[in-house]
């Protein structure tokens, strides 16, 4: 049902979704979800079944699907019916009809986006009913997804983030002794490949359901294609089904490379959705061993490596990983920013300046101030400082060009007067003021943020079986949340001794 339909609907169902008490629904849906858990670890599949389906079945559920993709991002992106949810209205009345038994899915919107090597990467856009369906059954799978994943699979996973992919691969390259060799590799069109029979035979939960999403196709420039393979990009639960794929991997080289006595075949995995590295003793073991159990792997799933992006690499030449560059030198492991994603975000910067030569100061910092900020805090746990630093100076040169453009007929000692300021300890910064003062009559200056600023800390790893769905693990994750909004200085008045 479309806005437009909603808008004639009486009045009373409005105020319901407004009434809906989300603490009650998020507690029993996690109840639920913590039974799902311990069932999967019993191996009582039957139960777990049964626990599935009560929750895709329940209200709270419903709403909570609901909630989600209505709140979203993508919210007001819509499919080929071009519906959305925009009315508490229509959103309560979209709780009814997430119904099981006779549900039919559309097919999806095709759309294209650009990728930084210059070709489009397909997404698929759902309808808001099938993303509600989709949104209510990972409710029920993902408790599963979690409690049989990798130990060091970090992406598109609850609590875990790129940080903690690269604090793992730091722990197993570190030291001196450590595996010096790596190979690098990157799975081929992963979600336009994975087989749907292996998913439909492997997938712990409802395959009528999945089969028809896999089935559904898409719409292109006005014509239906069918999808005979993969998950498509963009629905909310194929992020869960690719990592279900893959699920799997890390555990079969642990079988086959285990440690006897002092012996170590120094064999590690870190998997970041279809990104991942393997260490190793020597480039043969990686070649003759690793890459061929690799491949058997991801044929039996109806994938395959790519072969421009598989490589095997020695530790002192370096690789790079997840916008990360790994490397030795003398023996010392050093993690920094890649120049690869350093130039891209160099060249955000200079694009955002370059377009703004008629938009005031003010205007330019507030568009700044976001992108500059989440590109330091992904690269604060790294050896980064002096690529902050020299980011510093980059972005200033390119807002002298910006100030000069602006002022072609000025000196060089009036541009700086005019735009960079004397702030704190710092002589050239470039700031304005916003009009605004202190309860001490000073001046609050709206200023650029300095990359260089920003303070280095070491992130502080996720515990490989930590299950965020599992009531035990509860006290772990609050402390984590806790230790987040701390300095690490004051850490230690938090964390519990061991």
């Amino acid at each position: 049902m479309n806005a437009e339909q909603s808008a004639c609907a009486p009045s009373g169902t409005a105020s319901a979704w407004d009434r809906l008490e989300w603490s009650h629904h998020d507690r029993q849906v996690r109840r639920l979800q913590a039974r799902i858990v311990k069932a999967t670890r019993a191996g009582r599949w039957g139960k777990v079944r049964s626990l599935q389906w009560l929750l895709t079945h329940s209200f709270s559920g419903k709403a909570l699907a609901v909630k989600r993709v209505t709140s979203n991002q993508g919210k007001d992106t819509p499919g080929v019916d071009r519906a959305i949810w925009r009315t508490p209205d229509a959103r309560y009345r979209a709780i009814g009809s997430l119904r099981r038994r006779g549900y039919q899915p559309w097919p999806l919107r095709r759309v294209y986006i650009p990728k930084s090597n210059g070709k489009l990467r397909p997404l698929g856009i759902p309808v808001m009913t099938d993303r509600a369906m989709q949104a209510l059954h990972l409710l029920a799978l993902e408790p599963i997804a979690e409690t049989l994943a990798d130990p060091n699979s970090y992406g598109f996973r609850r609590a875990r983030s790129t940080a903690d992919a690269i604090e793992q691969a730091f722990k197993v390259l570190v030291r001196k002794d450590d595996a010096p060799w790596v190979l690098e590799g990157d799975i081929q069109s992963c979600f336009d490949k994975i087989g749907h029979s292996w998913m439909l035979s492997h997938t712990p939960t409802d395959t009528e359901v999945l089969g028809k999403w896999l089935r559904a196709g898409f719409v292109d420039k006005r014509t239906w294609f069918p999808t005979e393979a993969g998950t498509p990009q963009g629905g909310i639960i194929s992020p869960t089904l690719m990592n279900l794929t893959l699920d799997g991997l890390e555990r079969l080289l642990n079988q086959r490379f285990k440690h006897s006595g002092y012996y170590s075949p120094k064999v590690h995995l870190i998997r970041y959705a279809d990104d991942f590295i393997i260490t190793g003793r020597s480039r043969e073991q990686l070649e003759n061993e690793v890459y061929p159990m690799i491949e058997s792997f991801l044929a039996e799933r109806g994938l395959q490596l790519s072969p421009q992006k598989t490589m095997i690499t020695h530790i002192d030449e370096g690789f790079d990983f997840l916008g990360q560059n790994l490397r030795k030198r003398g023996g010392k492991l050093l993690i920094t920013p890649s120049k690869k994603n350093t130039q891209a975000f160099l060249a955000k910067v200079r694009e955002i300046v370059r377009n703004s030569d008629c938009a005031s100061q003010d205007n330019l910092i507030w568009q700044l101030n976001p992108v500059i900020l989440g590109w330091v805090g992904y690269h604060r746990h790294v050896s980064a400082k002096r690529t902050f630093r020299k980011v510093d100076h980059l972005i200033w040169c390119s807002l002298w060009q910006w100030a000069r453009r602006r002022h072609r007929n000025k000196s060089h000692r009036w541009i700086a007067n005019k735009y960079w300021h004397h702030i704190g300890r710092r002589a050239w910064t470039f700031a304005v003021d916003n009009g605004e003062r202190s309860s001490e009559g000073r001046t609050i200056w709206h200023r650029l943020a300095s990359a260089a600023d920003v303070r280095i800390w070491r992130h502080l790893k996720i515990k490989a079986d930590a299950n965020p769905f599992d009531p035990g693990w509860r006290p772990y994750f609050e402390e984590r949340t806790r230790l987040k909004r701390l300095p690490p200085s004051l850490h230690h008045l938090v964390r519990k001794p061991s």
